[in-house]
């Protein structure tokens, strides 16, 4: 059965592969007195589906959210192999926190339909998607249930990259590279799509001293964070080269609440899904010139100490 939205918060659904910036997004999300979570829908991505709907349990626990649903979604993606990032994300997908198995139990039903199901039950522009992961569970909503498209508010994504070229291949970032056709449905479902891009995530950069006053909260949920993100961080530091990594996936929740904090153009993004060379690059008409309509919010700036302030501030809420 769908809940029905409280009308005085902004309902979301969170679909999601965690990944530590997934599970960061999660326990911000879960904290904000703004947002309505009202589900977690896990998709193969950073790790497998068995572990992402597991982890995603792990993130309502920790948060002392347990009411909060999560669902099994799709274990690969539309039309090809599963990529997965455990070189990233360790061996579990949130390796650095030593956090006890689930004991709250995933619904029976599959994500795809709950989120169809939950779309047509509210009213027309209603619940905003936010996919901080491949969005195979998305866009085989909008596929097998079009109409769906017209009870999003609006779609906000963590994915793509194009000033700045690609984290998984020169020209692909790894959400869009997993699960390219996904992408590309999403950005042509009629719904308002915004896309928080690699050229921007790369713009907020964490601070060792950032994560030690995450640490310096005295809570479990501030240990546990602080430790995904100790573990998370050396391989953008070590990668790029950084005094800090960037931490993705949150900018989407940070988006939704602060959304004076992130700069942007609505402009044409298309998805390149045949070449071999360029798989899953997003190509960003920002000059605008192609004949090419307009179909997502595509978001290069962001004011890196208001996020991270904003960041610290949800997380404190937490138990």
């Amino acid at each position: 059965m769908s809940p029905t939205p409280n009308s005085a918060l902004r309902p979301i659904i969170i679909d999601t592969d965690p990944g530590q910036d997934d599970a960061i997004a999660i326990l911000a999300a879960l904290a904000s007195p703004e947002l309505e979570v009202l589900g977690i829908t896990a998709v193969a991505g950073n790790v497998p589906l068995e572990l992402t709907a597991r982890n995603a349990l792990i993130l309502v626990e920790l948060a002392d959210r347990p009411e909060v649903p999560v669902f099994a979604g799709c274990d690969r993606p539309l039309r090809r192999d599963l990529v997965t990032a455990e070189h990233v994300h360790g061996k579990t997908g949130i390796d650095g926190a030593d956090l006890p198995d689930p004991v709250t139990a995933l619904q029976t039903q599959h994500a795809v339909d709950w989120i169809a199901e939950t779309l047509v039950a509210a009213g027309e522009r209603e619940i905003t998607i936010c996919p901080v992961g491949p969005m195979t569970n998305v866009a085989t909503v909008l596929e097998t249930a079009p109409e769906t498209a017209r009870h999003i508010r609006e779609i906000v994504c963590m994915g793509g990259g194009f000033f700045g070229g690609g984290n998984t291949t020169p020209t692909a970032e790894f959400n869009v590279f997993v699960d390219p056709d996904a992408a590309e449905i999403v950005l042509h479902c009629g719904a308002p799509v915004t896309m928080l891009p690699l050229d921007v995530t790369h713009k907020a950069l964490m601070t060792d001293a950032w994560i030690n006053q995450v640490r310096g909260l005295g809570t479990r949920t501030g240990a546990a964070a602080a430790g995904m993100l100790d573990f998370y961080e050396r391989f953008d530091v070590d990668k790029y080269g950084t005094f800090g990594g960037p931490l993705h996936d949150p900018n989407v929740i940070a988006y939704l609440l602060r959304p004076d904090l992130y700069r942007g153009r609505h402009c044409n993004v298309e998805v390149e899904t045949d070449s071999p060379l360029t798989l899953g690059m997003t190509v960003v008409d920002w000059w605008d010139v192609t004949d090419r309509p307009p179909n997502c919010q595509f978001i290069t700036e962001v004011d890196s100490d208001g996020f991270y302030e904003l960041l610290l501030t949800l997380l404190a809420r937490l138990p």
